[in-house]
């Protein structure tokens, strides 16, 4: 999973969104559960206010639930 952030306020904030997250209950493919999510990294570097980027790592879209009814 990785290690925290270097910065104890950012490494604290991480642990806080990975709680969160797991409240939410949607598990594993969204299927329910109480593990949603494994780990939150958050990495900083220097930037201009006007170019934050974000990314957000999803599983793969072929692994989406589905429902069909014969």
């Amino acid at each position: 999973m990785g290690v925290g952030h270097h910065e104890a306020d950012t490494r604290d904030l991480e642990r806080a969104w990975l709680e969160e997250i797991n409240r939410l209950g949607i598990g594993p493919q969204g299927y329910g559960g109480i593990t949603t999510a494994l780990a939150v990294h958050i990495e900083t570097a220097p930037r201009h206010i006007a170019s934050i980027p974000v990314a957000v790592n999803l599983q793969c879209h072929s692994a989406r639930k589905g429902v069909r009814v014969l």
